[in-house]
């Protein structure tokens, strides 16, 4: 009996020494998740960031391991890059500001005026799409935008004619991918908006354009700003699209499959493939400092 309760009394002990102890139980929650992060995350962004110095041996298609700037000089001088540079951001730009005109509207509707089961009617609907696999869907647009497609049937009575393969098509195909990750987050920010401070913004006078300016504009741009973290980082790494439909149209992405597959050249693939890491991380900042990421 005694050597029973001693060990009941032991795992008590230790579950009484973690319990005191929150930041520890927290510490061990961490860990493993942690590990993992520092391992296959931060560990591959050291090694891309590493490779980018090194260079390739041009007869033999090896990797030499010496240290130098050719790749960044390049990348720099190059017209060539600074134009797919300019064209990766703006595609990605434009994308997030059509799915945040597109989801701000459709996002309102579920969270104000839909009824509870037709919101989860229509968040279903919404992710369902996010089932299918991202190539059906890119396809799928592609042989809607093509010369024979839906959109020319749609458009040939109005005298207009489909946008075909370009930029336009890169575009609309980008964001009907990534549109849910917009209206996701902003219809979780307008759930948590109370309707009591719009309707004080009306019984002080204020129209509907100011109060929606004035109120619920600044208390939603938090969960705005997070659909667009999605929408532009994910279009700023996209290359299957632009290659489903964006014709002779290159992005940043597919610079950096071109040098790894025919060109055979994984350093300088290494050093394009940090321009949207670096992009990012300016996005990031610039999202901080207006403070919408401290209200997430």
């Amino acid at each position: 009996m005694t050597t029973t309760a001693s060990a009941e009394r032991a795992p008590r002990r230790s579950s009484s020494f973690l319990y005191r102890r929150p930041r520890l139980r927290l510490g061990l929650l961490l860990s493993a998740p942690m590990l993992w992060l520092g391992l296959a995350y931060l560990g591959a962004l050291a090694a891309l960031f590493i490779t980018a110095f090194w260079s390739t041996d041009p007869f033999t298609g090896q990797v030499v391991i010496e240290w130098s700037l050719d790749n960044f000089a390049t990348l720099l001088t190059d017209e060539v890059y600074r134009t797919v540079t300019l064209r990766t951001v703006g595609i990605a730009l434009l994308v997030t500001v059509v799915d945040a005109v597109i989801a701000f509207p459709m996002a309102y509707y579920m969270a104000k005026f839909a009824s509870p089961k037709a919101q989860r009617l229509l968040v279903i609907a919404i992710m369902t799409p996010l089932w299918a696999s991202y190539l059906v869907k890119a396809y799928a647009w592609r042989v809607m935008l093509s010369g024979n497609g839906v959109v020319h049937w749609l458009l040939s009575p109005l005298g207009l004619d489909a946008p075909g393969y370009g930029l336009l098509a890169t575009v609309i195909t980008l964001s009907y991918l990534w549109l849910p990750y917009m209206i996701l987050p902003i219809y979780a920010g307008l759930e948590r908006l109370r309707d009591s401070l719009v309707d004080a913004s009306s019984d002080l006078g204020a129209k509907p354009w100011r109060s929606f300016r004035s109120v619920v504009l600044p208390l939603v741009f938090p969960a705005i700003v997070a659909g667009s973290i999605f929408t532009f980082s994910l279009s700023l790494g996209d290359y299957i699209a632009v290659k489903i439909v964006g014709g002779t149209n290159q992005m940043l992405g597919n610079v950096v499959y071109d040098n790894i597959g025919a060109a055979n050249n994984l350093p300088f693939a290494a050093t394009v493939a940090t321009v949207p890491v670096v992009i990012m991380l300016c996005y990031l900042a610039a999202v901080r400092r207006t403070g919408a990421l401290d209200n997430l």
